[in-house]
Parts: C-alpha cells; sequence; structure tokens
C-alpha cells in the first residue's frame, strides 16, 4: 500500500507526541526531497521525503526495538517493500536491525539522519535560531567537538559520507544547504502541527 503524504503524517503522529521528534521528521523529510531532486531523482522525491518522514516511526515508544519495530507496524499495514527497507536500514549499525543501505536513497537517509540533528542542535546554539547564518566552517568546528551534541553520532555520519563515495566537507556542506534552502518550509510544517 502507497501512502499519501497526509497518511503519512497521520502515522507518525499516531506513534510520536514530542515535538522534538515530530521537528527531527519533518527536518529529514524536507532534506531527503531537497537531495532527491539535487542528485537527479526528481520523481521519486516524493518517495524519499515520505522515508524521511517515516524513519524513526518506532523511535519515540520502542527505542529498544527502534528499526525492529518500524519494521513490524509498517509490514502490518502492508506499506511498500521499499519504504520499509529503506526506513529499516537507517538504523543499521546502530540498532537490533542489520539490514544494510543499498540505494543510494537509503544511504542519503543514513548520512543525514544524525547530521540533520547535529545542524539543529548547533542552530539552536546561534542567536539566530537558525542555520541561515551558519558557515560551515561553525559546522565542522561543533561537528569536532564530541561534547557539543554527544548523541549524535560522528562516526555513522562520517560512515555515511564514505557509503555515499563522498569527502565528508561534501556531506557537511551539502546538508547544511538543504536544511537552508528548506527551513522556512520545516518552519511552517512545525507551526501547523
Amino acid at each position: 500500500m502507497e501512502l499519501t503524504r497526509e497518511q503519512a503524517l497521520d502515522l507518525l503522529k499516531q506513534y510520536n507526541k514530542e515535538p522534538f521528534h515530530l521537528r527531527h521528521a519533518l527536518t529529514v523529510e524536507a532534506v531527503m526531497g531537497w537531495f532527491a531532486k539535487q542528485l537527479g531523482y526528481g520523481e521519486q522525491a516524493d518517495f524519499w521525503s515520505q522515508a524521511g518522514l517515516l524513519h524513526d516511526l518506532d523511535f519515540e515508544q520502542y527505542p529498544e526495538e527502534h528499526c525492529v519495530k518500524a519494521r513490524e507496524l509498517m509490514e502490518g499495514l502492508d506499506l511498500d517493500p521499499a519504504l520499509i527497507h529503506a526506513v529499516v536500514c537507517h538504523g543499521w549499525g546502530m540498532t537490533k536491525c542489520d539490514v544494510q543501505p543499498e540505494h543510494e536513497m537509503e544511504r542519503v537517509l543514513f548520512a543525514v539522519d544524525e547530521l540533520t540533528g547535529l545542524i539543529g542542535a548547533a542552530a539552536l546554539m546561534r542567536p539566530s535560531k537558525s542555520v541561515q547564518d551558519m558557515e560551515l566552517s561553525s559546522l565542522k568546528k561543533k561537528f569536532k567537538d564530541k561534547r557539543f551534541a554527544a548523541g549524535c553520532s560522528r562516526e555513522t555520519i562520517a560512515q555515511g559520507a564514505e557509503l555515499l563515495g563522498w569527502e565528508l566537507n561534501d556531506l557537511l556542506e551539502r546538508t547544511l544547504q538543504a536544511m537552508k534552502d528548506c527551513e522556512a518550509d520545516i518552519e511552517a510544517q512545525c507551526s501547523a502541527l
């Protein structure tokens, strides 16, 4: 079964109530859509976005079963196996689920999940509370400071860049640009919740 964007958002909100988790899902959704267009997958942008929106479907309620429970929930709804695979594999190496990202979209999701969290945390430390005035050099300093946003795995971000065949700085720069380009839309989406 394929979900509309509204149905996917309703599903997300069924299992996620915390504003932090909802904002993260909306951020990853927007960034994934941005990357789809940038990397030549414009006709698949909705699919990429939906994978981003639902990637942490189970995390708030089932953190110990993250990705495992998502598969169960999504299979129970008879959702697209490709969507389930994308959601499940973003936890590769970090959860009890050992499904490796195979397609470029899955590798992008794997790479940007933790990174969007790091960039979001860095933005909150700025007087503007925005990514608009954030420079790559500032992000790189935050990336190197292991105490800052310690829950965001630098190893996973670096591994994501490697899986994509990109330099780490390229991943950082592109994801920062994606968040800059999508920030107004993300804020509007969060306000509408």
